[in-house]
């Protein structure tokens, strides 16, 4: 929340009250969801609308795996270097300001990609693009966390996330289809038009913020929240956690379409295009973060964790069956995992909620761009058990912060008094 200097609330944002904060079963908190959920779908479907056509602009260009993979990756690593100046301007102008600014120039970006005339131009735009819609993540998270009860926020949060993965979903089949009958630019037209329809449903449905106070733009102050948010040890973990989750999925999706149009699979485009609707399954895990969060935080991780390390292992068959229950386990553990981190940086963060959670963005999306890249050299030197491989290491990776951090609880609880705890 803004710090004690903040000036009163002047904005349309503001109130001048406290009204009641949204919970499941209020008209508000359902057009919320339904807005948030739009926004998600067009955000997935934008930042990732190049990932299930890499083979096809390999082969029109004419370029690598991993040079195709800077489509994905220029877009996911701009946005992660601007979530925090973004959600500095939310902070300032507020949350739904940002957002729908965010999402409107990201669509017009949207119309220019498929016009790129070399792998260049496309990637240059698609860094745009990223850059665009980095004003959508942290805002969302930080505008969830003023306006929800908190005991609903693991839920609000995970249908956010569950519009990201529909989103991931539908804009990859139709970009599959519409680019297998009329060519990879004619797939990016139309998830851009999807992205358009999204981005109205969320100006018309979200409503306005009762709870945000407008803050400054001063750079100390900015610079001083972060230092604090990065000081504290608990955020760091999270930061951690996500960005180890996103590397095993945007190592996976960025080239399971290089394995699946290969032998023995050699599917074609559209098809590869469907099977991103193993989407489905992050919907569900990402819907049910609320549930989840009864084992615990850490129970819930390594069951994220468990979950996708499975995946992992048996997408290594050389059967389509197999490759598909596989990628179901990853996309359920990535999403469940994702949806409990996220949650908890919300609910960690007691002030600066949007620099918070653009912190947990910026690692999130650093390790989707780094994961894109790297799953793609992986790739490249030891096919699709050296992609495996570096999933399993971010994996373990997870695992090791868990542990670290269930362990650090455990000897603060020893070491605090009962009445100082918190």
């Amino acid at each position: 929340m803004p710090s004690a200097s903040t000036k009163a609330p002047t904005t349309v944002g503001a109130a001048p009250s406290s009204p009641e904060l949204l919970s499941p079963g209020a008209a508000g908190y359902r057009r919320m969801s339904f807005a948030l959920f739009a926004a998600g779908m067009a955000t997935f479907a934008l930042l990732y609308s190049t990932q299930a056509l890499l083979p096809a602009v390999s082969a029109d260009f004419g370029v690598t795996a991993g040079t195709a993979s800077w489509t994905v990756s220029a877009a996911t690593g701009a946005l992660a270097l601007c979530v925090l100046p973004m959600s500095a301007l939310s902070e300032r102008y507020g949350r739904t300001t940002v957002m729908n600014a965010s999402l409107a120039v990201a669509v017009v970006v949207g119309v220019l990609v498929p016009l790129a005339p070399n792998v260049e131009s496309l990637v240059a735009l698609r860094a745009l693009q990223g850059a665009a819609l980095a004003g959508l993540p942290a805002s969302a998270m930080a505008f969830l966390a003023e306006e929800v009860r908190p005991k609903a926020l693991v839920g609000a949060i995970g249908l956010f996330v569950a519009g990201n993965s529909i989103g991931g979903m539908s804009g990859r089949i139709v970009s599959g289809w519409v680019a297998q009958a009329f060519g990879w630019r004619a797939g990016l037209a139309a998830v851009g038009v999807m992205a358009l329809l999204c981005a109205l449903v969320f100006r018309a449905l979200l409503p306005k913020a009762r709870h945000f106070t407008p803050g400054t733009l001063n750079p100390r102050t900015l610079a001083r929240t972060v230092r604090g948010h990065l000081a504290d040890p608990l955020l760091l973990r999270l930061y951690g956690i996500g960005a180890l989750f996103m590397t095993v999925f945007g190592a996976v999706y960025t080239v399971i379409g290089y394995r699946l149009v290969e032998a023995p699979f050699s599917l074609p485009q559209g098809v590869i295009g469907s099977i991103f609707l193993v989407y489905l399954v992050g919907t569900a895990s990402s819907a049910a973060a609320g549930t989840l969060a009864r084992l615990g935080r850490r129970g819930a991780l390594y069951l994220a964790v468990t979950t996708t390390a499975a995946g992992l292992l048996l997408s290594l068959a050389d059967t389509l069956t197999a490759v598909l229950l596989g990628l179901v386990l990853i996309t359920a553990g990535f999403f469940a995992g994702h949806a409990v981190a996220s949650s908890a940086v919300s609910r960690t963060a007691k002030r600066g909620r949007a620099q918070a959670s653009a912190l947990y963005q910026s690692a999130y999306y650093l390790g989707s761009s780094a994961g894109g890249t790297l799953g793609a050299v992986a790739f490249h030197a030891g096919g699709w058990g050296g992609t495996v491989l570096l999933g399993l290491l971010a994996v373990l990776g997870v695992v090791s912060i868990t542990l670290y951090g269930t362990h650090a609880a455990r000897t603060q609880a020893r070491l605090v008094p009962a009445g100082a705890r918190h």
